[in-house]
């Protein structure tokens, strides 16, 4: 019900655009996100993130696949699937598909490895290219991290760099060219849920709004 209500909420604004003469490229088409609990949104409503405010502002038809806690490369018993199994179950017809995760397989790298991470993640690519040939597929990195020179976080963000450029699709990587200081306590006590005080992932509806302008600056280059 919760979908519906969003699909609708998204053709309404589009309607709307048209009745003021302002029609969009993107007014109308399917965006598909799948990720973890930057998707989800943690425990605030998907309503306050960016893509979710991205789609309404473009009019366009918004499916949220965000599971806390989800990986990209292995699946979990509490999280269920990795991403690299779960794009199967979106719909069959999407015109832009955004991927963001690595937060928790940088959590897990030591015991998942590397060789597996980015195999899994060239899974997920050649999928996506052989389900949506169509549409435009774009991947987010999660953020930087205090102590991120060294860290399983920089080598998950390069990695999917690699592998993902080695497929021509577009990466954003957010830990370096985000402006989200998440390794900044007092950047976080306004910006992130909870004050940020041991949350060092989730954005609030502010952060989000934040980071709306960046994401979508990106985003456009790629699309009709």
């Amino acid at each position: 019900m919760k979908k519906i209500l969003l699909v609708m909420a998204a053709a309404i604004i589009a309607a709307a655009s048209v009745v003021a003469g302002d029609p969009d490229p993107l007014m109308g088409k399917k965006m598909g996100v799948i990720g973890d609990s930057y998707v989800r949104n943690h425990r605030e409503p998907v309503e306050n993130t960016w893509h979710y405010k991205f789609a309404m502002k473009h009019g366009m038809r918004y499916y949220n696949y965000g599971r806390n806690g989800n990986c990209i490369s292995v699946d979990l018993a509490r999280w269920g699937e990795g991403m690299y199994r779960r794009y199967a179950d979106m719909a069959d017809s999407l015109d832009l598909v955004v991927v963001i995760g690595g937060h928790n397989d940088a959590a897990r790298l030591d015991s998942i490895g590397m060789g597996l991470f980015r195999e899994r993640l060239g899974v997920l690519c050649r999928g996506l290219i052989e389900k949506y040939p169509r549409a435009q597929i774009v991947f987010f990195t999660p953020w930087v991290c205090d102590g991120f020179a060294g860290s399983n976080r920089e080598r998950v963000v390069d990695a999917m760099l690699s592998v993902c450029g080695s497929y021509g699709i577009p990466v954003f990587d957010a830990a370096r060219r985000g402006g989200i200081y998440a390794g900044s306590a007092t950047f976080r006590r306004i910006y992130f849920q909870g004050g940020g005080t041991r949350d060092t992932a989730h954005l609030n509806s502010r952060g989000h709004d934040r980071f709306l302008p960046v994401a979508e600056s990106f985003i456009l280059q790629y699309t009709e």
